[in-house]
């Protein structure tokens, strides 16, 4: 079996954007080097500045270098028949398939990554970046963050793998069908198996233990393998982020949306940019106009004012007076969404009872707009809910105030408890974060109400418990 031990330069972290600006491949039998091929390659697009302090190539470098297109005949022969290997392998694969893609060339290989193959066998190391470890295995880089210095001392650390490989760990990785390919280098199948297969919230760690990512999932291990199938920039850049996972399990995926929620907002990680989502900033603005009929108006929340409701967004305060309106037989004209002279359209067709040309009597319609706050008030006011638990025997209490989570936690159904306050009493209070009122309010649209105890009522906690 013959090996080609490639590394790359590249414009920047990505193959289908990015390119490539130098290539070396080492062909090794296994035992010795029997070849090599080493190019720098015209990328036809500038360098960036911060590239070129890294590699030292710059755009005079490569000026009269060939273009890709004029290499890829002799690069794809020297690599055919051979097994692809790299220094986290998916990296330079990814470019290269690019690249061969880009000529009308279908690129396949296996491959292995020396990264992965390091952490098996030579466990226990603090990095494994290839400066750590060429300097831990005393090996020499000639030429740093170029192609040909790199794929030399990978070439380097390759032998010494084969030479420690006690437990044919390259010939397993060799499987096509291992099922480790997908796995991010710096995440082991044993960290990826151990993951559960049931409902939470997953954590991505960085090298430095910090949360990079927050997610949630009805299966957390099937979540995991979903966030690296495909290629796209933002996974690309997660998987070489990535050096640890850890979870937290919640029993049901309502919990498992509050609690990322809540993390995503202790924690701001990196690659979470699409759920950090802003406080509220949009009303809804209750009042009566000179007929005395109660009219409503959204508008954006300002220092002295105080909107009835609150809202993230104008499209969520807009969806609730739809919905009231639907629900209770309301005026759109009068609700703010209808501008119109004279009666709303709704009445014209028989949907609207008249309030807006003065068919309907105030104090008739008021009370219908009384008794739709009156239930938003009571969505919004102090709630229990009652969910499934992380295993048999157990549910978990979740609590709201205004409609905002206030605490959480796991109650044992075996332990004799015959209050609310003592539930409450039992789980985690936890910092307010908005952005869990319209988990709320989805959830109390589309799950059943037994669950749910209005603490407000005259009612005993025998129905939570």
């Amino acid at each position: 079996m013959i090996f080609a031990i490639v590394d790359i330069e590249t414009t920047g972290g990505f193959g289908q954007r990015h390119r490539i600006t130098e290539v070396a491949a080492i062909a090794h039998d296994g035992e010795r080097i029997l070849d090599s091929y080493t190019t720098l390659i015209n990328p036809n697009c500038p360098i960036p500045g911060f590239i070129t302090g890294l590699t030292g190539i710059d755009q005079n470098m490569v000026a009269d270098a060939p273009y890709f297109e004029d290499i890829a005949a002799e690069f794809y022969e020297f690599l055919e028949d051979k097994v692809f290997v790299a220094h986290n392998v998916n990296f330079d694969y990814q470019f290269i398939k690019a690249e061969f893609a880009r000529v009308g060339v279908e690129f396949d290989r296996p491959k292995l990554c020396t990264v992965r193959l390091s952490r098996k066998i030579f466990p226990g190391m603090g990095s494994y970046s290839l400066g750590r470890l060429c300097e831990q295995r005393g090996i020499g880089i000639e030429a740093r963050h170029r192609a040909y210095g790199d794929a030399a001392a990978t070439a380097e650390l390759f032998s010494q793998l084969i030479q420690y490989d006690e437990e044919k760990v390259i010939s397993q990785m060799m499987k096509r069908n291992s099922g480790e390919a997908f796995l991010p280098p710096n995440i082991s199948k044993e960290q990826f198996l151990a993951l559960p297969e049931e409902p939470g919230v997953y954590f991505f760690h960085d090298e430095k233990g910090k949360v990079i990512y927050v997610g949630k999932a009805t299966n957390i291990r099937s979540r995991f393998k979903g966030h690296f199938t495909g290629a796209s920039k933002g996974k690309q850049g997660l998987k070489t982020a990535i050096y640890d996972i850890s979870y937290e399990l919640t029993g049901s995926e309502f919990l498992a949306l509050l609690v990322e929620a809540l993390e995503i907002k202790k924690h701001w990680p990196k690659y979470n940019r699409a759920q950090k989502v802003k406080e509220s900033t949009w009303g809804i603005y209750r009042y009566q106009d000179g007929a005395g009929l109660e009219r409503f108006q959204v508008g954006k929340i300002t220092r002295n004012a105080r909107p009835e409701l609150k809202f993230r967004s104008h499209h969520e305060a807009w969806s609730f007076l739809l919905e009231k309106i639907e629900k209770y037989s309301l005026c759109p004209k009068l609700c703010g969404v209808q501008k119109t002279a004279g009666a709303c359209y709704d009445h014209k067709v028989g949907k609207c009872q008249g309030a807006c040309c003065g068919e309907e009597a105030a104090d008739t319609y008021n009370a219908r707009v009384q008794s739709c706050f009156e239930e938003a008030d009571k969505d919004r006011s102090k709630l229990l809910i009652r969910e499934m638990g992380r295993k048999h025997g157990e549910h978990a209490a979740i609590y709201f105030e205004e409609g905002v989570l206030c605490a959480y936690g796991f109650v044992d159904e075996s332990e004799e408890i015959h209050s609310v306050e003592t539930v409450i009493s039992l789980i985690q209070p936890v910092k307010p974060v908005s952005d869990t009122a319209p988990i709320l309010a989805h959830y109390l649209k589309t799950n059943l109400h037994q669950k749910v105890l209005h603490l407000g009522e005259d009612t005993t906690s025998s129905r939570f418990l």
